[in-house]
């Protein structure tokens, strides 16, 4: 069964909201089996809500809708529906009436606007809202089916898991989830990993993806079956494949982080971490003490600026950096010395930063390499906080 979530409201293409439904009712589907192919967003205009019903229709088996089931003038998803399916607007007294209800049990007045909200298409099922005012109705059509949810995130999410859920899940017959398992890979870049596995991202059941992140890239193994033991089958010969290919650049699984995994290391190696940044803001000193419990991090000196540091300001800056994770280190055994330092020249055309500088010394060995990425100063945090996490893991997990 494939499905389609079609959100509704102005407000969404404004940017005003974040439309969180959209993942809530993603994740609901997901979970029993139901393959999410589109979603589509598209602002309170009848005859646009109809188009986009009719299109969905036109490829999914199920289309959910959420948002424009209120009372105002500018609510017209019943009325998009309507015309998309050619089911004309039909009023339900019984559900008008129960509107009158809840109206007089929230003492509060209700208006003659509430009316429209009683209306579904012809050959709906309406729906009772026992958390809000606006019904829902479910569509059964030749050409698949619509079901409705509030744009209210408490409404949605009682309406998804107590009508919609058991709705599908008996439409569904045969049981069915779908699983996924995550491989989180550091110190290789995503187009590298395509070269390496790019002949199982071709796969159906399980399918692979890939999603970048600054300075680190997940494996997404998603299998669907008919029960979580099966999925799990099917998905263990595939990330068996993955490690055998990638399984130096692979930190962790699933919810486990880069800063998680590292904090794990030193632990385990019986080392400590200290810190010197310059011109980063104390983004990498901030990454590790949020993630960590015991006190890995030694010591931490945040200058603002390269001219703040007392070392020869003719080297070049990798140099630098190098010198300056050897000086926090202190040639002490159990420390680990890290240095980040960003230069302050900034080119605001381009957003261009003129240079960082990532080092990593320890009794293993050592690292250092500049990037110039093109970015924005604001956006350097995460690139400099993964890349520096990136070189900790490899130097404390292969000592390269």
């Amino acid at each position: 069964m494939q499905a389609e979530i079609v959100s509704i409201g102005t407000e969404l293409l404004l940017g005003e909201i974040t439309d969180t439904n959209k993942v809530y009712i993603a994740q609901q589907l997901r979970a029993i089996g139901v393959d999410l192919i589109y979603c589509t967003t598209v602002g309170d205009n009848e005859a646009r809500i109809a188009e986009v019903i009719d299109a969905a229709l036109d490829r999914v088996d199920v289309v959910i809708t959420t948002g424009g089931l209120g009372p105002t003038v500018d609510d017209v998803t019943r009325e998009g529906i309507a015309a998309a399916t050619d089911c004309p607007l039909e009023f339900h007294e019984w559900l008008y009436e129960e509107i009158g209800e809840r109206f007089k049990r929230f003492r509060n007045r209700m208006s003659e606007n509430n009316r429209r909200q009683a209306f579904a298409p012809r050959g709906a099922r309406p729906i009772s809202n026992p958390v809000g005012t606006a019904p829902i109705f479910i569509l059964e059509t030749d050409r698949g089916v619509v079901m409705t949810l509030p744009g209210v995130p408490k409404e949605m999410t009682y309406l998804m898991g107590n009508e919609l859920i058991p709705y599908l899940k008996s439409a569904l017959g045969s049981p069915a989830v779908i699983k996924i398992h995550v491989l989180r890979t550091a110190g290789i870049g995503e187009s590298q990993i395509d070269e390496r596995i790019g002949d199982l991202m071709t796969l159906s059941n399980p399918t692979v993806g890939l999603a970048a992140h600054p300075g680190h890239t997940d494996i997404r193994i998603a299998a669907k079956a008919g029960n979580e033991e099966e999925a799990c089958g099917m998905i263990e010969p595939v990330a068996g494949e993955v490690r055998r290919r990638l399984g130096t650049f692979i930190y962790g699984t699933d919810d486990q982080t880069l800063a998680d995994t590292v904090i794990g290391l030193l632990e385990q190696q019986n080392l400590r971490l200290a810190v010197i940044e310059a011109g980063t803001g104390g983004c990498v000193s901030e990454g590790i003490r949020a993630a960590e419990e015991h006190g890995v991090l030694e010591s931490t000196v945040l200058l603002e600026a390269i001219a703040d540091l007392e070392i020869d300001h003719g080297l070049e800056l990798e140099k630098m950096a190098l010198e300056l994770a050897n000086k926090a280190r202190e040639g002490k055994p159990e420390l680990i010395g890290a240095a980040a330092v960003q230069n302050s020249d900034f080119d605001p055309v381009t957003g261009q930063d003129a240079g960082v500088a990532i080092a990593i010394v320890g009794e293993k060995g050592r690292q250092s390499r500049r990037y110039d990425w093109l970015v924005t100063r604001n956006d350097t945090a995460g690139y400099v906080t993964n890349y520096t996490l990136s070189m900790l893991w490899r130097l404390l997990a292969t000592g390269d």
